[in-house]
This record gives structure tokens, sequence and C-alpha cells, in this order.
């Protein structure tokens, strides 16, 4: 059974910075592609950045390019977003999401989630 758990979202100011985590169990992290959705209050949940399994790919919506960051710790078993900048429409459920295959993972490729964390930006 594969377990992805979120941690490190939090309250922050407009300007400022956090980095979540996503722990996985499991023996084969390093063959998961991954990746960070968020869903806002009333909205869909938003992909908003992917890498894929060997980490040679990324993704980034136009709203974070520049400000967020993925990466992929696979002796740790983690992955990790840092989010610098942010801004109130950061606001949201952030979720971690894996799947074993070779691309960057979309919205529809997703075989295990995280149970969220959230992140609110303060004005």
């Amino acid at each position: 059974q594969v377990q992805l758990v979120e941690s490190g979202g939090g309250l922050v100011q407009a300007g400022g910075s956090l980095r979540l985590s996503c722990a996985v169990s499991g023996r084969t992290f390093s063959s998961y592609s991954m990746g960070w959705f968020r869903q806002a209050p009333g909205k869909e949940r938003e992909r908003v950045t992917a890498i894929n399994w060997i980490g040679s790919s990324t993704y980034y919506a136009d709203s974070v390019k520049g400000r967020f960051t993925i990466s992929k710790d696979n002796a740790k078993n983690t992955l990790y977003l840092q989010m610098n900048s942010l801004k109130p429409e950061d606001t949201a459920v952030y979720y971690c999401a894996a799947n074993h295959l070779r691309n960057v993972i979309t919205s529809t490729t997703i075989d295990y989630w995280g149970q969220g964390t959230q992140v609110t930006v303060s004005s």
C-alpha cells in the first residue's frame, strides 16, 4: 500500500515562502512521476507543478512559474515544493500525487493522492 503524506502547510504573509514536503511509503519511489495539485474554495483542483520519474522533465502552471520549484529526493522518498513570493491567490489545499508512468503527471493519470495540506496566504 502506497501512502503519500504532505506536510509544511500553514499561514504566511504575502511575499513569504513555504516549503511543502510529501513523504512517500514504499520501495519504488524513484520510479514514480509526481506532482503537486491545489484546490481553492469553490474552484476545481488544478495541476500546479509536476516532475517525471527521473527528474529530467518538469511542468509548471503559468501562475507559479518563477516562484515555485518542485524537486524529488529519491534517497529520502520525499517530494518537495518550494514556494516563494507567495500571493493571496495561492491560498488552497495542496495535494501531492504520484503515478507509475514515465511522463510528467497530469490530472487524469493519478495512481495515488495525499490527503492535502492547507496553505493560506494573507494580504
